[in-house]
């Protein structure tokens, strides 16, 4: 369990610098330059999602049970994970009006698999794995809507061009359609191949 809360505090810790340091961000990018940020914030993220994995899965050789969830929140967390999917999707296809009119659809993408994967999971790993990612995306969600005006960016994307124009001036049907097909389409596929290959798990048996 220590792998799994250390990869936590890696990976969340890495990401949350524009919640609760960007004024010291900025600086230490004007000093060491871009590239170096990059570099450093990219290490500790891999570095941190591995352990993360490496963590959760010696956790569920030996888990903790906490709580049983109902059969029927699987089926709640099926689609609440499709919906993510779509807002995944909607952070990088271009001119889609799912970004334009939520802003930062990455951040609440993060959000819905998190809560998803609670409503459906009751060991002690599961709370601290997706129980600490929902909390960060509820942080980081309104950090950035302070920071930037609604449809500028999506903050969970440290490189992302804050001078960008708002979204809204160039979505369109298609683009919009084409995000919810792209969403689908690799939910699809991670629901009933990938999620049973990667994680050991069959949503759909």
């Amino acid at each position: 369990m220590q792998w799994l809360v250390l990869g936590m505090i890696l990976f969340l810790g890495v990401h949350s610098v524009r919640i609760v340091a960007d004024d010291w961000r900025n600086q230490t990018i004007d000093r060491v330059g871009l590239g170096a940020w990059k570099a450093v914030y990219s290490l500790v993220s891999v570095v941190g999602l591995g352990l993360i994995i490496w963590g959760y899965g010696l956790a569920r050789q030996s888990p903790v049970v906490l709580w049983s969830p109902p059969v029927g929140t699987r089926h709640a967390a099926s689609l609440l994970t499709l919906v993510a999917f779509v807002l995944l999707a909607a952070a990088y296809v271009p001119g889609n009006a799912i970004k334009a009119r939520l802003g930062h659809p990455m951040v609440l993408s993060v959000k819905l698999w998190a809560f998803a994967h609670l409503l459906s999971n009751g060991t002690l790993a599961d709370v601290l794995l997706f129980g600490g990612f929902l909390a960060w995306a509820v942080l980081d969600y309104r950090a950035a809507r302070h920071r930037t005006p609604t449809g500028l960016r999506d903050s969970a994307s440290d490189t992302a061009d804050d001078a960008a124009p708002p979204a809204a001036r160039n979505s369109s049907l298609a683009a919009t359609m084409a995000t919810v097909v792209v969403g689908l389409g690799a939910w699809a596929v991670f629901a009933f191949w990938a999620h049973g290959v990667l994680i050991g798990v069959r949503p759909f048996g």
